[in-house]
């Protein structure tokens, strides 16, 4: 199965493509989208749909593994990043691939087997489960990484196939 991780923002947006098969991942490519502060938000909002839709393109996944956001206190910060996250909801839509949200306490127990578990112990945790020499950056792109691979383990388990009949 091929699986694109995103981790969701309008600055930022963390993406990563993996491979999993016979329970090995296997990175394929993996990167970051930036857009620029300052340009106009309807730009960057743009940049973000066409270039999430033009790595499906290149990459083909079958599924596309996004975090539900979680936000405290700053609602202009969770509205622009809910924007963003959802034109790229929609290039994975338009592309027909099967969108799978998770929340950042499952991705930290699938990755590191604790729900409680610091930043740095899931981005070490993806760096050695992937192979890779040092941990990806930006830290958006090993968060996408660590999404990819929460999907993988939760994805191919048996509630994984039912939810994915119900669909």
């Amino acid at each position: 199965m091929r699986i694109l991780g995103i981790d969701p923002g309008y600055a930022i947006v963390g993406w990563g493509v993996l491979d999993y098969n016979n329970n090995k991942f296997i990175p394929v490519d993996f990167g970051a989208i930036f857009t620029e502060a300052g340009t106009p938000f309807t730009e960057r909002l743009n940049r973000i749909y066409d270039d999430v839709g033009a790595i499906i393109d290149r990459y083909r996944p079958e599924c596309m593994s996004i975090e539900k956001l979680f936000f405290n206190n700053n609602a202009k910060t969770a509205i622009d990043v809910s924007q963003a996250r959802g034109v790229t909801l929609l290039a994975a839509y338009r592309k027909e691939i099967d969108i799978y949200e998770y929340t950042p306490l499952q991705v930290k127990q699938s990755v590191v087997g604790y729900g409680r578990a610091e930043k740095k112990q899931v981005q070490e945790m993806t760096r050695i489960i992937l192979n890779l020499d040092r941990v990806p950056k930006p830290d958006d792109t090993a968060d996408s990484l660590a999404l990819a691979i929460c999907h993988g383990h939760a994805g191919t388990s048996a509630l994984g196939q039912l939810m994915k009949s119900k669909r």
